[in-house]
């Protein structure tokens, strides 16, 4: 097993609490450096660094939701509880963002001297570290277990590695040009870019509280696999998917001979089926059979795929 292998082989529960831990180091780090340099701009860095913390803490309570098994109440499971999540995470740098704003104008209009820049930048570099190290393995988590949550807290995280490198950046120009109206400004900058950030994942995650149809890449494995089925006596339609957090779902029609034996036709079924969720981890297929010359016409165009 490769290094990455291994990365993604760690469930999003230990990743996120990995994240909590780490957001919690770094706001200790940032914090330090705006009090010894009193920079607005590493301020707003240090802001952002709480809403990591409190986006890993409600993603890890999502996740853990999301892994409940169906029951009475919710009988085709929890797994849209992630999308909650990583819009609780966008909602939250919104406001962090508009924070960030109203500190910066303050100071725009109130300029102050930036102190201690050496150690201000060095602490500031070490918390952008330890947050691209744990971005990377989330990311790679993310993508083999398929959680919205986890994806959403570490983009978030990469987001922060790059304001963290504009404040750095923008601070060491304050300091050796004396531009002291610099520093609000990077600030302002900083929130401009969280808020984008923000919008993205409340949007992601409103597309996929709606059902939107699976990956593309998702729906061309499903396309192959229906493909080598087909036949002149079997065919299919009316095929339509939709994601759920970590879970997709495909529902189609499968057309064969009305002579056939519902147990042969039963067995061919399964046959595709289990081809399907195969081919697709996480996959659930609903097939209903049809003999061939009925169709049916009971779902809306704009449902089918």
């Amino acid at each position: 097993m490769t290094f990455t292998e291994r990365l993604g082989a760690y469930p999003p529960q230990a990743w996120l609490r990995v994240s909590i831990a780490v957001a919690v180091l770094t706001i200790a780090l940032k914090t330090l450096a705006w009090w010894l340099t009193s920079s607005v701009g590493l301020l707003s860095d240090a802001m952002e660094s709480l809403v990591n913390l409190a986006s890993a803490s409600f993603a890890l309570v999502m996740v853990r939701v999301a892994q409940q098994p169906p029951d009475a109440e919710h009988p085709y499971g929890h797994h849209k509880a992630e999308y909650f999540s990583s819009a609780f995470e966008g909602l939250a740098i919104l406001i962090a963002s508009l924070a960030i704003i109203a500190a910066a104008a303050q100071r725009f209009f109130h300029p102050q001297p930036i102190e201690q820049i050496g150690w201000g930048l060095a602490l500031s570099v070490l918390s952008s570290a330890f947050n691209g190290a744990l971005a990377w393995g989330m990311l790679k988590s993310a993508r083999v277990h398929r959680s919205m949550a986890l994806e959403g807290d570490a983009r978030h995280l990469f987001t922060d590695v790059w304001t963290s490198a504009g404040v750095v950046v923008g601070v060491a120009l304050v300091a050796w040009s004396g531009w002291l109206w610099l520093d609000p400004v990077i600030a302002i900058g900083v929130a401009l870019n969280i808020l984008r950030e923000g919008w993205d994942l409340v949007w992601r995650s409103s597309q996929g509280l709606m059902d939107k149809r699976v990956e593309r890449t998702v729906q061309a494995e499903i396309d192959r696999v229906l493909k080598g089925f087909a036949h002149p006596t079997i065919r299919f339609d009316h095929i339509a998917t939709r994601r759920s957090g970590s879970r997709r779902y495909v529902d189609l029609h499968m057309h064969m001979p009305g002579e056939w034996t519902l147990r042969r036709a039963a067995a061919v079924r399964g046959s595709v089926e289990q081809a399907l969720m195969s081919a697709v981890p996480g996959l659930r297929a609903s097939i209903q059979l049809l003999p061939s010359d009925v169709e049916t016409h009971g779902q809306d165009q704009e449902d089918l795929i």
